[in-house]
């Protein structure tokens, strides 16, 4: 089977084919920097939302302790038949 002139064209050379390699694999370093760059971009935003989380928990355990304090002052204040103070 003989190649026509339009295939023989097309054909690579051993040195092409070593410089397409060695392209590829200077991308192929490059594609595992981003790769990790858009990792410690994951994790540092499931960080995130795992400390979001926990702030939230301990500003509604703060909440409730607020809440039960001012019952307890105003239960104080009636009492002893005091009003409030403005701070």
């Amino acid at each position: 089977m003989a190649l026509t002139p339009e295939q023989f064209n097309k054909l690579v050379t051993k040195d092409e084919f070593n410089e397409f390699k060695d392209e590829m694999m200077d991308m192929k370093k490059d594609v595992k920097k981003i790769l990790n760059s858009v990792d410690s971009i994951a994790k540092k935003h499931q960080d995130f939302d795992a400390e979001l989380a926990a702030n939230q928990g301990a500003h509604n355990r703060f909440e409730e302790k607020f809440t039960k304090n001012d019952d307890r002052i105003k239960v104080i204040e009636k009492k002893f038949e005091a009003s409030p103070v403005a701070a």
